[in-house]
């Protein structure tokens, strides 16, 4: 839409989506300005195998931001003069898995500093603080790129005219709470802005969601959003100058979840959750509690699983909703161990049909006070604000045929009559 109203619109590294055709609109690779090369979608493998070479770790690095330079320059060259624009600078290096020790080697980042500042849901060792500190070396290759984009548009004199939206799409991806979570941790992303003559410095507590991001665009460029489009711009909050709430109606967030690999389960069967967050809770429905939330074990508790570094590189050798990573790999070597049991069961252990969370004395989400008694007016309260939420949203785990998402066109096999044999192996519906 914002391509029809006349904007010159482009993106860089994610932009591959499943059964596309390259020749499709936005879609495709039509839009897609990579050519200067791929190298930041990977950034501690790239910059390994630089310094591997003999180059040091500054020079790897300029290298790999010269290739976020080129492109951006490529897409800016692409438009038209005075031609409006929007650009989606995609990379996905924060997603596994990256080298181990990088963080460390790459950026200086010592995995002990973290002891002692561990969420609880994160067993404070060393394997699980360098695992950390890895995930952070890449947050501080995004932080470069975002620098080179920044200076880019200031040398091009368009920095104080340009909207800038920085996101994540889900939380740390390979560690308990985070990815294929409704926890804060696996849904609750970065969301900065700079704002053209907004008051920098200021944090706003309005619940905003990633749906809001469109429409917000299209009001910033003259479209008019579609009937029925889901999410609200957020436009007054951008150019508010107050910090705290701006809204008083974004007090509250629906997230949800159904699949993440496709043999997490036999016959490809998700698990299905929805959150309402509000600023003191996190309740949480499993509609199928009988299920494992991160899928079956398969070959993840054989002793050679972990003991070969497999749970280090392969997301479906089991428990297949985590990704591969380090810390996945301790879990389940400890889940014996009387002092980390808890750990095991929080990450891969069944759910009950309800979760709830009292932010006020349990910000990291780890004791579930669902069946206090204490609790009860509250849970009820969320609960129903929760299911008329999806009631609105016609969600068909609540309203109509609840076994929609189990069946084609989402999911490779028809649960009716199950055929694990059709299942196509690697496709992944994140």
């Amino acid at each position: 839409m914002l391509r029809d109203a006349g904007y010159h619109i482009g993106k860089s590294y994610k932009v591959w989506s499943p059964g596309t055709p390259v020749d499709a609109p936005f879609g495709g690779q039509r839009y897609a300005f990579q050519r200067a090369g791929n190298a930041p979608n990977n950034f501690s493998e790239e910059a390994t195998a630089r310094v591997a070479r003999g180059m040091s770790v500054a020079a790897a690095r300029d290298e790999i931001l010269g290739q976020i330079r080129g492109n951006f320059d490529d897409f800016l060259a692409a438009r038209k003069p005075g031609e409006p624009w929007h650009y989606f600078l995609g990379v996905t290096n924060t997603h596994r898995k990256w080298i181990k020790g990088s963080g460390k080697a790459l950026w200086g980042i010592e995995p002990d500093q973290l002891k002692g500042r561990m969420p609880a849901f994160l067993p404070d060792v060393p394997e699980v603080r360098e695992d950390v500190a890895d995930y952070l070396g890449e947050v501080q290759a995004v932080d470069a790129y975002l620098g080179v984009v920044r200076d880019r548009l200031e040398a091009a004199g368009e920095l104080d005219r340009t909207l800038i939206i920085v996101s994540g799409d889900h939380g740390m991806p390979g560690v308990p709470s985070g990815k294929c979570n409704l926890y804060d941790h696996g849904t609750a992303v970065s969301l900065f802005a700079r704002v053209p003559g907004g008051r920098g410095g200021r944090v706003v507590d309005d619940f905003v969601c990633l749906p809001d991001l469109a429409p917000t665009f299209m009001e910033i460029g003259g479209v008019k959003p579609p009937g029925g489009l889901y999410g609200r711009s957020i436009l007054p909050l951008l150019t508010s100058g107050r910090s705290g709430q701006i809204e008083a109606n974004r007090t509250w967030v629906v997230t949800g979840r159904e699949r993440h690999v496709d043999v997490a389960r036999e016959g490809n069967l998700p698990y299905p959750m929805r959150a309402l967050r509000t600023k003191d809770f996190v309740y949480i429905r499993n509609f199928m509690p009988d299920r494992m939330p991160m899928g079956d074990a398969q070959a993840a508790l054989k002793p050679e699983s972990f003991t070969s570094g497999a749970l280090q590189e392969d997301t479906r050798i089991g428990f297949a909703d985590m990704d591969a990573s380090p810390t996945k790999a301790w879990l389940i070597a400890h889940r014996a161990d009387p002092q980390w049991r808890w750990a095991y069961e929080h990450a891969f252990g069944k759910r009950p049909a309800e979760e709830l969370y009292d932010l006020r004395k349990d910000p990291d989400q780890i004791k579930n006070v669902a069946a206090d008694p204490a609790y009860t007016r509250v849970k009820g309260e969320l609960s129903a604000q929760l299911m008329q939420q999806l009631t609105d949203a016609r969600d068909p785990r609540v309203t109509g045929d609840r076994m929609t998402f189990e069946r084609p066109p989402f999911t490779t096999v028809d649960n009716g009559q199950p055929q694990p044999g059709k299942m196509k192996k690697g496709r992944k519906a994140d």
